[in-house]
């Protein structure tokens, strides 16, 4: 039983915005950017959907936002601008709601680094490491199939499993310690979690979200002619959301990392253990398009080897689902 007023649209319209909605925020490049897990991007929607983004973001500090480790270079200040774009597909396996997605990073980095005690100022630009992503459901509801299913749906507590791969083809100089690629396989499994505060209103709708996950990573045999090794990073994030009216929300945002120590030929550095928050707001400005902004920034990054990163993103996502445009399309006949 829907615990929610009838709507005053159409179920296709509803549908139709709620498959655009929970792809709007994804492939928001978890591999980036904080390495923070967009909030809703692990909310459910109906199989066969998909979304394709265009996602801008604005990073500095003192690691290169392309490398997933995050490797901090004391007194380091880097300035980037990151583009990318992807496609995200959802589908049904084994009746449980599952999901792919690609992501391919783009951009320009700048900034001084430090080869054998001297510092010079690097840039690059380029394609970075595409990233696939897949999703599977092992609690909560079942996969939605139909548009009666789409309007039943409520959350309620479910709980993901995830694997993230990033392939090692993006551009890189073997005589520059600043990248767009990174030479070597990476990737993360994680376990997202959705917990539905209160009723399922859309005007209201409230939630809390975790994603625990673990970051591994191959060798760098490479690095300007040495070899760069990356202990497991360890990775906690949180979202606090909430509903303003139908088609506007906003999140609160919280990330904790840790571990991750990087050992370039046996001389190893700092081990991760920061905290980064951040906000965030979503707006569906129609039937087939979503704007979001964001901000994110470490907060204990006083010391020299602390991680430290601002980064300021704004994305727009076109999604489709085809038995809604189908549906759009016999109406307007």
């Amino acid at each position: 039983m829907m615990n929610y007023a009838v709507p005053t649209k159409s179920p296709s319209n509803r549908a139709h915005w709620a498959a655009v909605a929970v792809l709007a925020m994804a492939v928001l490049c978890p591999q980036q950017a904080l390495a923070q897990m967009p909030a809703r991007f692990y909310w459910k929607t109906l199989s066969d959907g998909n979304a394709v983004p265009l996602i801008v973001n604005s990073i500095s500090g003192n690691t290169n936002p392309f490398d997933a480790g995050h490797t901090v270079t004391p007194g380091a200040n880097f300035d980037a601008t990151l583009a990318m774009g992807g496609y995200a597909h959802t589908f049904t396996l084994a009746d449980r709601s599952a999901m792919a997605a690609v992501i391919l990073p783009m951009g320009r980095i700048s900034g001084d680094v430090t080869v054998a005690g001297r510092t010079a100022k690097e840039s690059t630009s380029g394609f970075g490491d595409p990233m696939l992503e897949f999703d599977i459901n092992i609690l909560g509801p079942k996969a939605q199939k139909n548009i009666p299913d789409l309007l039943r749906y409520e959350p309620g507590f479910s709980i993901d499993l995830l694997a993230d791969l990033a392939l090692p083809i993006g551009e890189y100089d073997n005589s520059k310690q600043l990248n767009i690629g990174q030479n070597r396989w990476y990737g993360r499994l994680g376990m997202p979690m959705i917990w539905q505060l209160g009723s399922w209103i859309p005007q209201q709708r409230t939630t809390l979200e975790f994603l625990p996950a673990v970051w591994l990573f191959g060798k760098n045999n490479d690095f300007v002619g040495q070899t760069k090794e990356t202990d497991p990073m360890y990775q906690l994030d949180a979202h606090l959301t909430r509903n303003f009216a139908e088609h506007l929300w906003g999140a609160v945002d919280a990330s904790w990392y840790s571990g991750g120590r990087t050992t370039i030929n046996g001389v190893s550095g700092p081990r991760l253990n920061n905290v980064g928050v951040g906000l965030t707001l979503g707006y569906q400005i129609n039937d087939n398009v979503s704007l979001t902004v964001g901000y994110k920034s470490t907060v204990n990054d006083k010391a020299p080897d602390d991680l430290r990163m601002d980064g300021f993103m704004v994305s727009l996502v076109f999604g489709w689902h085809p038995m809604i445009e189908g549906m759009k399309r016999l109406k307007k006949e």
